[in-house]
């Protein structure tokens, strides 16, 4: 953090905007906190706060209260953070996420996320993996979903998990809870891209797009495992990881996980998340590459409902 600085705009600098000046001035920084720094009131241009966009002048003074460096850019601990870790050893951590709980802030500031309570409990994962705000996590589940997170604990270790979950050789197993009664078992293809009109994050079919920006292919295997009042219990395994996979394809399919009202399921009366847990992860270990099979128990509240469900008709 770059505390009470101050100093001169040189003739070389003249007309530039004052963002860019500070980061040459401090090239730990980033843009990004260079900007913030000048939003909340962190920078003083001539002795006044300065303003978004303004170009400076040779001589003008600027002085800096308080500017992150990149180095800033980390997880914080969190101890108040409640975790359900089902397995730990000295390469990687895996918990059982909440639904309601995301799994990494969005800023160094934010607390209250299962990154934040993991590195209270493994302060090492703050300087674990290439994204800082991940904090060795490997992957992201929703943070309406709830189940299995892996996060590594080495630099070594993520690079080797990593390389698996870009391979898409990791087995991820999950249980939704959907609208309707499934026969039997199936699998769902689609090429699925990101609505750039909606006001929100949602996958779509990329065919009803003009241009999508990306198109990303995903397979969903579904398997029915029981039928609970007028909904049915899956099993999906996924290989493919894109965003929103199993909620968009199972509302192609017709049976979109209850009380998933993005993907349009109906408004589900006692339900406060839509009904999908991530269960179980199967990959190499990274250290003797042998077989791990990590699984997450069925959220409690996924299972009260359950229990209230097949009373409906």
């Amino acid at each position: 953090m770059i505390r009470d600085n101050t100093f001169t705009v040189g003739e070389k600098d003249a007309g530039c905007r004052l963002d860019m000046i500070l980061l040459a001035a401090f090239p730990g920084s980033s843009r990004a906190f260079c900007r913030q720094a000048v939003e909340q009131g962190m920078v003083l241009h001539n002795g006044c706060p300065a303003q978004k966009g303004r170009k400076v002048s040779a001589g003008d003074r600027i002085e800096v209260r308080a500017l992150k460096e990149e180095c800033d850019n980390r997880v914080r601990p969190d101890s108040s953070v409640p975790l359900s870790i089902v397995f730990e050893d000295a390469y990687l951590v895996a918990a059982n996420k909440p639904a309601g709980m995301a799994v990494h802030p969005l800023s160094s500031e934010e607390r209250g996320t299962l990154m934040n309570g993991l590195v209270a409990r493994h302060p090492e994962l703050a300087s674990v993996g290439d994204q800082p705000l991940m904090a060795g996590a490997l992957h992201r589940i929703d943070t309406g979903t709830s189940g299995l997170v892996l996060a590594a604990r080495t630099a070594a270790a993520f690079e080797k998990l990593r390389g698996q979950f870009s391979a898409q050789s990791v087995r991820k197993v999950y249980h939704a809870l959907v609208e309707g009664h499934v026969a039997v078992p199936g699998h769902l293809e689609h090429e699925l891209a990101h609505d750039p009109n909606l006001p929100h994050c949602k996958m779509v079919e990329a065919s009803r797009l003009a241009e999508p920006r990306r198109r990303m292919r995903a397979i969903t295997v579904y398997r029915p495992l029981e039928l609970v009042g007028r909904y049915t219990l899956l099993e999906v395994v996924i290989h493919t990881g894109v965003t929103h996979q199993i909620r968009c394809q199972l509302a192609l399919g017709g049976w979109p996980v209850v009380n998933d009202k993005l993907y349009g399921a109906r408004p589900a009366e006692g339900c406060l998340r839509h009904m999908l847990h991530a269960s179980e992860a199967e990959f190499e270990h990274p250290a003797g590459g042998g077989k791990c099979r990590l699984q997450a128990p069925l959220a409690a509240d996924f299972q009260a409902f359950m229990r209230t469900a097949c009373g409906v008709s």
